[in-house]
């Protein structure tokens, strides 16, 4: 079994910052509770157009794929994806930089 580290990319829609942050709340929580992700601590960073990033690390490529199964996962998703877009890291500005930097980001 080998983990995957792996990054979320969320821009909220414009004045749906706090409820996406309600949202992310869960987000951790919720793979957590479903036993799909380590316990190695997310770390949330923004970039300067203020695309929430969420780095966090699945158990396995199954645990992954898993995911996409649980409807208490796909629940959650459809919120972040009702009030935020999703993106790439290459979408960001930051991206086309070597060593990128972003600002740290709390819920």
């Amino acid at each position: 079994m080998s983990e995957l580290i792996t990054m979320a990319l969320y821009q909220p829609h414009e004045g749906k910052e706090e409820q996406l942050n309600e949202v992310l709340k869960k987000h951790i929580k919720t793979l957590d509770a479903e036993n799909l992700i380590t316990s190695r601590e997310p770390i949330r960073a923004v970039s300067a157009d203020g695309t929430v990033i969420e780095i966090f690390e699945w158990r396995s490529e199954q645990a992954k794929d898993a995911a996409h199964e649980s409807q208490v996962v796909m629940k959650v998703w459809n919120d972040i994806m009702e009030i935020a877009e999703i993106k790439s890291l290459s979408s960001l500005e930051e991206s086309k930089h070597p060593f990128p930097n972003f600002m740290p980001y709390a819920l």
